[in-house]
């Protein structure tokens, strides 16, 4: 290795002087190796050559941060929900009717003119209205089993010489009914044309028709004391009938 350098040096020496000595004649291999020492010759002595070298005291050693595992979230318990108390349940029905003000009559409360329609009596029957022999009623009722029917009277008299109208309906009149202290019943609904909550016809000059409320109650009841109460007004109101 050595004599290859003393070589290489001798041949790089005779080309970098004058131009009146004699080159030798040199293989192509052996040019390239000479052309590649004085390059190196020339750049070691070549002040303006320096080594460049990086300044790496400008940059920090990236770490690389372990990864963070994500937050596990928190899953709340679950809490029972408070059971809610049940509302209690009073039946106050009864307490509601006996607040109810008395009222005199029927055309009082629902303010009808020229009529009077006073309380005649009550009848027990299984069946009604009550048929002849050799009728067909257009309509009949029959009490439930285990019940009677309980049929209130009245008579509604036309105190004019004119005949006069009278629609019940138009007065939104119903009918409740309790015997002996009981709770209230509403009047059944029926088809006479002589039922009180839907009469709508016209009772002729100084006459009078009967006019009936139906109600169901169980065998064999005595009726010692009726209430007849009347709705469709701004406030409902009682007629003791007995």
């Amino acid at each position: 290795m050595k004599k290859a350098n003393v070589l290489l040096g001798g041949m790089a020496a005779a080309l970098l002087m004058t131009g009146c000595a004699t080159v030798p004649d040199l293989t192509q291999t052996e040019t390239e190796l000479i052309s590649e020492y004085a390059v190196g010759v020339l750049l070691k002595y070549d002040k303006g050559h320096g080594r460049r070298l990086v300044d790496t005291t400008g940059y920090e050693e990236e770490t690389e941060e372990p990864e963070q595992e994500p937050p596990v979230e928190e899953i709340p318990e679950e809490t029972e929900p408070e059971a809610e108390e049940a509302p209690e349940i009073v039946d106050v029905s009864q307490d509601e009717e006996e607040t109810q003000p008395a009222v005199s009559s029927v055309e009082a409360y629902y303010g009808i003119p020229n009529v009077t329609i006073s309380y005649t009596g009550w009848e027990m029957v299984d069946s009604y209205p009550p048929q002849t022999e050799g009728e067909v009623p257009y309509f009949t009722m029959d009490a439930s089993n285990g019940m009677q029917l309980f049929v209130l009277k009245f008579n509604a008299q036309n105190l004019t010489g004119e005949d006069q109208a009278l629609n019940m309906m138009g007065y939104r009149a119903t009918f409740r009914v309790s015997v002996n202290g009981e709770a209230s019943k509403g009047a059944l609904a029926t088809m006479l044309v002589n039922d009180m909550q839907t009469f709508d016809s016209v009772i002729p000059a100084n006459s009078a028709v009967e006019l009936v409320s139906i109600v169901e109650v169980p065998q064999g009841t005595n009726p010692n004391s009726i209430d007849f109460i009347l709705r469709g007004g701004e406030q409902d109101g009682t007629l003791h009938l007995q």
